[in-house]
Parts: C-alpha cells; sequence; structure tokens
C-alpha cells in the first residue's frame, strides 16, 4: 500500500516537474534565434500591446487560464529549430530524474515519522475516551461533597457565633490585663531601659486617658504618670552631664520630648550641653596654637607641633562634625524654628574661623603649598554640610579660604623679590671677585643669562604652585573668587605685574637711589647688565610672562581691568633707559677725573717742552677701549655716521687744518688785527651744538659716545680754568693729537670728537702767555712714538 501511495505523490509531483521545462523553453525563445523566416517573433507569453481590461484569451500563455499543450507544442515544433529541441528534451530528462529521486529520498526519511504520528492520533482516540468517563464521576463527587458541607455548616452556626464571642471577651480581658501591668512593667524598665518603658507608656496612655473616668483606670493612669515623673526627673539629671556624647544628648532629649516636658526648657538645655561640648572642642584646637602676647610686643612664636592639614582635620572631625550632627538633631527634635539654633552655631564657626586664621598665620614660610590647597579644600568640603543646615556662614568660609590664598601669594611675592636680589648679589659678588692670572671670569653675557634664566625658572615655578589653588579636583576652586578676581587681581596684577614693577623700579633704583655713606656704589657691569635685563623684559620676556599668566589663569570678560603689556613694557624700557644713562654718567665721570687730576695736579707755566704722550691720555685710551669691550658684550654695534676716509689724517692735522689759520694765527702773531677769543665765539655759532648729557641709545657707538664726550667736556672746562706756557700749550696739542688720534673710532660721529679737541686747543690757546703751537710734523713723530 505504501509503494502505491508513494508512485501515487510521485506520479502527482512529476506533472507540474515535467511541465516547468516548457516554460524555459518558452523563456529562452528570444535567445535561441529567429524561425526559419528570421522575422517571426518569439513565442509571446500575452500580449504586451493590449489593453489589460481587453485581454484575449491566448493558448500558448503557459501561465495563462486558456494554455493548451497541444497548440504550444504545435507552435514550438514550427518555431525552434530540431537542435535546440533535442537538447532541451535531454536537460528535461535530467531534471526529471533528480526530482524523481529528491522525491523518494524525502518519503524514506520522513516514513517513520509518519507512522508516529498515526500511532499518536490512535492513542489520543482511546485516552479521550477514558477521561471523559472519569470527569463525570468527578463532577458527581463534587456535588455531593458541596451538599454535606452546607449541612454541616447549618448545624454548627450557633456554635461558631458563641466562638467569636468568647473570643472577643479574650481578647478585651488580654488588654485589661496588660493595662493592670503596664505600672508593673514602667517601674521594672524605667531604670533599666527607659526607651522601652517610653513606649509601653506611649502605647497604654490613650486607653488609660479614655476610660479615666473609672477608678481602677484612674488608679493605673496615676500610678504610671508619678513612675514617669520620675522617670523625667532622672533624665533631665543625665541631661546635666558633662560625659554626654552628641548622641547621648539627642536621645535623652527626645525621651524627655515623648515625656511631654516643655520644648522651650529642652532647647535651651539642649543647647547649652552642645555648647559646652563644643566649647571644650574649640578649647582643645586653641591649645596647640601659641598664646597671644597682650603686649603687642613683636616676638616669635615657636612653630606649631603639627602641620596645618593635621590641625584641620581634627578641627573638621572634631568641632565641625560635632556641630553638624548637634545642628541636625536640633532640627529633628524641634522643627525648623532655628531662631536660637543660628546665632548660637554663628558664634561658634566664628571662634573656629578665628583660630584657624591663627593656624593660618603661623605658616610664615612657603612650606609645602600643596598641603595648604588640600587643608583649605577639606575645610571647604567638611564645612559644606554645615553650611546646608546654617547658611548664613558661607561668606565668613569663602572669605576665610580666599584670605589664606591671597595671603599665599603675597608670600610667594615677597619670596620672588628675595630670590631677585640674592641673585644680584651674586652677580656682584662675581664682578668683583678677583680673577686669577690668565684665568678669566664669567663673563657678562653668561651672568645675564644665569640671571633672566633663575628669575624667569622661579616664577614660572611660583605660578605653578599657585594654580593648585585652581585645580579641577579641588572644592573652593568652584566659587566665584577663585574664577575672576583670583586670577586677575591676586595672581596676574598681585603677583606677576606688581613683581615686574618691582624689579624695575630695584633695577632702577641702582641708579636715582641715593647711596648710602660708606656702602659700595653699585658696579658700572652691574648697571650694563641690569639696564641690558630691563631691555629684554621689555622686548619679550613681559610679553611671554603675560601670556603664561593668562593660559594658566584665564581672565574673565567681565573681571575687573588689567594692566596691559605695552605699560609694563614702558616701564621697563624707562628703567632701562635711566640705567644706561646713568652708566654712561659713572664711566664719563671716572674717566674725567683722571683728566682732572691730570690737569689740576701739573704746573703748565714751567712745564718742559714734550718730548711723549702723558701716561694719563694713554689710561684714558685703555679705559675707553675696556669700556667698548664691556658694552660690545650685550649691546649691538649701532649705527656710526659715515667716516671720511682720512681719519686718521685728519687727526694728524687737526691743528694744521684749514681753521687753524683763524684760531691760532692771531695769537701767533703779536699784531694780529682780531682777537683770538672774538674768533672762537664767531666760530661757535656756526658749529654744531654738541649735547653732552643727552639720552644714550640701545647700541654700543651711542654709549661710548656719551662717555667720550663726558670725559672730553671735563677736559675742556679744566683746561679754561688753568693758564698755560708755551710748553703747556704745546702738552696740550700732543695729547689732543693722541686723543683724536684714537677716540674718533669709538664715536658715532667723528666730528663730536673733531669739535671737542678743537675746543680744547682752542681754550688752551687762548689761555696760553705765549701761544707758539708746535709743528705738526713733530706732534706726529712723538704720538707715533708715544
Amino acid at each position: 500500500m505504501f509503494v502505491s501511495c508513494a508512485r501515487c505523490e510521485v506520479d502527482h509531483l512529476a506533472v507540474p516537474a515535467a511541465s516547468q521545462p516548457n516554460s524555459s523553453i518558452t523563456r529562452s525563445q528570444p535567445g535561441a534565434g529567429a524561425g526559419p523566416s528570421g522575422g517571426d517573433p518569439p513565442v509571446s507569453w500575452g500580449d504586451e500591446h493590449g489593453d489589460a481590461a481587453e485581454e484575449v484569451p491566448d493558448p500558448t500563455d503557459i501561465n495563462g487560464p486558456h494554455f493548451d499543450p497541444e497548440v504550444f507544442m504545435t507552435k514550438v515544433r514550427s518555431e525552434c529549430p530540431l537542435g535546440q529541441l533535442l537538447a532541451r528534451e535531454a536537460a528535461l530528462g535530467r531534471e526529471i530524474r533528480a526530482l524523481d529521486s529528491d522525491m523518494q529520498t524525502l518519503l524514506y526519511e520522513n516514513y517513520n515519522k509518519f507512522i508516529s504520528a498515526t500511532d499518536t492520533i490512535r492513542k489520543m482516540k482511546v485516552d479521550f475516551r477514558h477521561m471523559e468517563a472519569e470527569m463525570d464521576d468527578l463532577a458527581a463527587n463534587m456535588a455531593a461533597i458541596s451538599a454535606s458541607s452546607a449541612r454541616v455548616s447549618a448545624a454548627l452556626q450557633d456554635r461558631h457565633r458563641r466562638g467569636a464571642q468568647l473570643a472577643g471577651v479574650q481578647a478585651l480581658l488580654r488588654k485589661l490585663q496588660a493595662l493592670v501591668e503596664v505600672p508593673g512593667r514602667l517601674r521594672r524598665w524605667a531604670g533599666t531601659e527607659p526607651a522601652r518603658a517610653l513606649r509601653c507608656h506611649a502605647r497604654a496612655r490613650a486607653v488609660l486617658r479614655h476610660y479615666r473616668h473609672l477608678p481602677s483606670f484612674r488608679a493605673i493612669e496615676d500610678e504610671s504618670q508619678a513612675i514617669m515623673a520620675d522617670l523625667a526627673q532622672r533624665l533631665r539629671m543625665r541631661l546635666r552631664e558633662e560625659t554626654l556624647d552628641p548622641k547621648e544628648l539627642t536621645e535623652c532629649v527626645e525621651m524627655l520630648l515623648q515625656l511631654e516636658e516643655p520644648a522651650e526648657e529642652l532647647s535651651e538645655e539642649f543647647l547649652s550641653q552642645a555648647g559646652a561640648r563644643l566649647e571644650a572642642e574649640l578649647a582643645a584646637l586653641e591649645a596647640e596654637l601659641p598664646a597671644a602676647d597682650p603686649s603687642g610686643t613683636a616676638t616669635t612664636p615657636p612653630p606649631p607641633a603639627s602641620d596645618i592639614l593635621d590641625f584641620v582635620d581634627r578641627g573638621s572631625s572634631a568641632f565641625v562634625g560635632t556641630l553638624c550632627q548637634l545642628a541636625g538633631s536640633y532640627r529633628a527634635l524641634f522643627g525648623e524654628d532655628t531662631g536660637r539654633l543660628e546665632p548660637f552655631a554663628a558664634a561658634l564657626a566664628t571662634r573656629y574661623f578665628t583660630l584657624l586664621e591663627r593656624r593660618l598665620a603661623l605658616e610664615r614660610g612657603l612650606g609645602d603649598t600643596s598641603l595648604l590647597v588640600r587643608a583649605l579644600d577639606r575645610f571647604h568640603r567638611r564645612l559644606r554640610a554645615l553650611l546646608e543646615l546654617l547658611p548664613a556662614g558661607a561668606d565668613a568660609a569663602a572669605e576665610l579660604v580666599a584670605r589664606a590664598a591671597r595671603e599665599r601669594v603675597d608670600r610667594y611675592l615677597r619670596a620672588l623679590q628675595t630670590f631677585f636680589l640674592g641673585c644680584l648679589g651674586d652677580v656682584r659678588q662675581a664682578l668683583a671677585a678677583p680673577r686669577p692670572p690668565g684665568k678669566e671670569g664669567p663673563g657678562l653675557p653668561d651672568l645675564l643669562a644665569t640671571l633672566a634664566a633663575s628669575v624667569l625658572g622661579q616664577l614660572k615655578a611660583v605660578l605653578a604652585y599657585v594654580q593648585l589653588f585652581t585645580a579641577r579636583d579641588v572644592a573652593f576652586a568652584s566659587l566665584p573668587y577663585f574664577k575672576g578676581e583670583f586670577c586677575v587681581t591676586a595672581v596676574r596684577e598681585g603677583l606677576v605685574v606688581a613683581f615686574v614693577r618691582w624689579l624695575c623700579r630695584t633695577a632702577r633704583g641702582f641708579a636715582d637711589g641715593p647711596t648710602e655713606r660708606g656702602a659700595p656704589a653699585a658696579p658700572p657691569a652691574l648697571l650694563l647688565l641690569l639696564a641690558r635685563l630691563c631691555l629684554d623684559y621689555e622686548n619679550s620676556t613681559i610679553s611671554y610672562i603675560l601670556t603664561l599668566t593668562d593660559e594658566q589663569f584665564p581672565p574673565q570678560d567681565s573681571g575687573p581691568a588689567v594692566t596691559p603689556g605695552p605699560a609694563l613694557c614702558a616701564e621697563a624700557r624707562a628703567a632701562a633707559q635711566r640705567l644706561l644713562d646713568h652708566y654712561v654718567q659713572v664711566q664719563g665721570a671716572a674717566v674725567a677725573q683722571m683728566l682732572r687730576k691730570s690737569v689740576e695736579t701739573r704746573d703748565w707755566l714751567s712745564t718742559v717742552e714734550p718730548r711723549n704722550v702723558r701716561a694719563v691720555m694713554k689710561r684714558v685710551v685703555e679705559d675707553i677701549t675696556a669700556i667698548d669691550v664691556q658694552v660690545g658684550q650685550l649691546f649691538e654695534e649701532g649705527v656710526r655716521r659715515a667716516q671720511s676716509s682720512d681719519s686718521s689724517r685728519r687727526a694728524f692735522s687737526v691743528y694744521s687744518s684749514s681753521r687753524a689759520p683763524g684760531r691760532y694765527a692771531p695769537s701767533y702773531t703779536p699784531s694780529a688785527p682780531m682777537d683770538t677769543h672774538l674768533l672762537s665765539n664767531i666760530q661757535k655759532l656756526f658749529s654744531e651744538r654738541i649735547d653732552i648729557f643727552s639720552p644714550v641709545e640701545f647700541n654700543k657707538v651711542s654709549v661710548l659716545t656719551g662717555i667720550i664726550k663726558i670725559s672730553l667736556k671735563t677736559l675742556l672746562e679744566c683746561v679754561r680754568l688753568r693758564t698755560l706756557g708755551r710748553f703747556g700749550l704745546q702738552q696740550v696739542q700732543v695729547d689732543g693729537h693722541y686723543l683724536q688720534l684714537y677716540l674718533w673710532r669709538f664715536a658715532s660721529d667723528e666730528r663730536v670728537v673733531q669739535g671737542l679737541l678743537d675746543e680744547v686747543a682752542a681754550s688752551a690757546a687762548h689761555r696760553c702767555l705765549d701761544p707758539v703751537p708746535m709743528e705738526h710734523s713733530v706732534v706726529e713723530l712723538i704720538c707715533e712714538r708715544g
């Protein structure tokens, strides 16, 4: 039977499988080529150009309802070539065999499942018959049970009502028994477990008051009230003990409130006991601080026994923690009425802030800034819990933290100033230290680089320390003060700008400040070095420092005004200008002093005929050369005026120039028609005015020119005050020619040296009793030999 069924299934499924390739033949028709005529259209699936509403039945449409196999095969045979038909037939045969094989495999694989399903259905039919019979029996039994239960309930209804009444009486008797036992329980628990006694009395109090009109209940209530009054008395005595901790104090007051004691009195006693305990905490903190000096004498107190972080930890855990706990207990006990609590807590908090300020005042040195920041951060974090209960103290706490930060910044400013003075001391010591022969000490560029790098590095380190106050993990950094005013007023203006201005004032003080009697004056090299330092600050350092400060401490747009960078640069440049001018004056005065002494200590009337250049003139040239080397180490060369090609030649012909006859000939010839002094004054009217003490520029040529002008001007004034003989005039002539020969190369304009030396020669000739100059060739010979 199974084989016949399988065959039927195979025959049934083979029909569509065999017909499916025909569709493939039809679909592949367009690619198979045209019919014999070559122009016939391929097999169509329907009318593609007709209207969908007016379709004509097509017997060749394999998917249409009017498909006719015979018509389709006839059309295919007439239109497709034989080779294509044979190939398609072979392919259809292979597909049919493959489908038959797959169908057989599916039948064999699912045979067991078919058999199992058949057996299951057969068993289900049998089981359902037994279940129907059992369900009928169950329904009959349930009906019998319901009837029996109804009969039992009707028989026991009276007994159930009686039992309920007896149970109610029993419960009432138990309550009465509990009320009778209340005085005994209260007496037993009042001494050892007062909280339990209070709970027992609270449960019985309402009933006793309700039935107070009954004598028995009145007696029980009176006895209970007496026991509770005695308990209240003991609690009040315990409340006055000084050894109570905050938790015990709160429990004691809470029990008294449950006993309906007056809340006003209890609140006063609570604050009194809390104040005593908090005063003890403050006294313990104050004991760690040195006693205040009532006389006001400036004595240095001993260093504290512990660091600031330990002090704040003890204050936060002891005083602040106890105050927060007591304030929270007060609110829980007496409600939101804080009329007594707020002034009480404010007075204690003020005392604590005062003690903390005294402890912060002991931090004289810089110490560990991170330790101070951690202490202030811990203080602020712990105090926030108290400020949630008492917000009135928030401003005082924030001001304390801000004041501590400002004081630390002020200490850093003083430390920077001390460090800079120490660096200046090292520079002065290096400049004044004797150097062994053949061994050179540190040059000015090295000293300048060391000084500038040390000061800048110290300033950057200070900014890094101060930045700890605005770190993200610090709680008080979120306060408005540390976001705006601290960054601008305290750090940028109070530290950086103040230090730069102080540095400029200190450097300028070496030029402006009067030297104390007996105190050594600043060496000229130090003046030169400080002038270069201030100039470097004006050029680059100030801009770098301000940019670094603004990056680390960004100012707010609506914050206070800041000092602009150009204003600081102008101050630094003014200080550099004053120092450089003072350097020129000091060096010029030193050279001028040598020239003055050489003129004042010589007898110019009885001097002998000059045979060489005086030693002081050689010393002047040597000193000017040394100054040129010194200035050249720190300043650029500068721009010189175009020199004439015969500068040295002009130096040799100072007194043989075209101006010489007009200046000296009248004095040399007794019968001169024009006075020499008048001729000199006329010539000054047409010569360029020389400003001796004009400000110098920041280059070597300008500095040397200023020194030379001061020196030669001093020589001129000294010569004007002397009376010379013939050989004295000739000595001045030789000395002047020697100076012109060597000094012109140091000046920015050789005409300055030429003009001043001409005035010296003219003054000497005017002051000479016998003005007979030396031959120019002899002068040149002496200068070359000297």
